[in-house]
C-alpha cells in the first residue's frame, strides 16, 4: 500500500513539474521489451514511466547503478520497492551477480526495462555519447526482443547541472519503432543502428541540447 502511494507520488511530481507527454508514431509493444533513452539527469526513468500506459507502466522497471540507489535508507526504499530497479554494480570488482542475467532474467519473466545505454549521465555538448554493450548482449541473451528508442526531450532545462531545485518546464518523451538485433548482426553494428535509431526520435528544435 505505501509504496503504490509513493509510485503515484512520483508519477504526479513528475507530470507536475514537467507536464510531461509521450509522443509515438505507433503503438508501443506489449513487455518485454525494452526502452532505451538518452541519460542527462537521474530523473530520466521517471519520466519514462510517467507516460507509459497504466498496464505497460506496472511491467517496466528501470536499470539504475546499485552504487547510488543503495546509499542511504530512503534512496534504497525507492529504487527497491517503489520503483523496483534493477540494480546494477557498476564496478566489476564488486558484482556478485552477471549484470546482463540480472537484465535478462527480468525480460524472460515477462517485464520490460528502462535503460540508458550511454551508462552516464551525459553532462557535455555531445547530443548523445557512446553506447556501452549491455543493450546489446541483453537483447542476444533474449532473441527477438524489441528495443523501443526514447528521446526525453527538455529534461535539462527542468533539472540543470548544479541547480538544487527544478524549474517547471513541458518536457516530451518521443517513442521511435521498435528494431531487433538483427540475426549475425555484430555488436558495433548494432550499436551504431540503435543510437541512430534514438537520434532520429531528437526533435529539430534540441539543436542547443547537450
Amino acid at each position: 500500500m505505501l509504496e503504490s502511494l509513493a509510485r503515484l507520488g512520483m508519477l504526479a511530481a513528475a507530470r507536475l513539474l514537467t507536464g510531461v507527454r509521450g509522443v509515438s508514431a505507433s503503438p508501443l509493444p506489449q513487455p518485454p521489451c525494452i526502452y532505451y533513452g538518452n541519460h542527462v539527469s537521474h530523473g530520466d526513468f521517471a519520466l519514462i514511466w510517467a507516460v507509459l500506459p497504466p498496464d505497460l507502466r506496472a511491467r517496466a522497471r528501470p536499470v539504475a547503478g546499485a552504487d547510488y540507489w543503495e546509499r542511504g535508507i530512503l534512496r534504497r526504499y525507492v529504487g527497491r520497492r517503489v520503483v523496483r530497479a534493477v540494480l546494477i554494480e557498476r564496478e566489476r570488482e564488486k558484482r556478485i551477480a552477471d549484470p546482463i542475467e540480472q537484465m535478462a532474467a527480468v525480460i524472460r519473466g515477462g517485464e520490460s526495462l528502462i535503460l540508458f545505454p550511454e551508462g552516464t549521465r551525459n553532462q557535455g555538448d555531445e547530443s548523445l555519447l557512446p553506447f556501452k554493450s549491455g543493450l546489446y548482449h541483453v537483447a542476444k541473451s533474449c532473441p527477438g526482443l524489441k528495443l523501443v528508442p526514447a528521446w526525453i526531450d527538455n529534461l535539462h532545462r527542468v533539472l540543470p547541472k548544479g541547480e538544487l531545485l527544478p524549474i517547471p518546464m513541458l518536457c516530451t518523451v518521443h517513442f521511435g519503432p521498435a528494431l531487433t538485433v538483427g540475426e549475425g548482426e555484430d555488436k558495433d553494428s548494432f550499436l551504431t543502428r540503435a543510437r541512430e535509431a534514438l537520434l532520429a526520435q531528437r526533435p529539430a528544435h534540441a539543436g542547443d541540447e547537450p
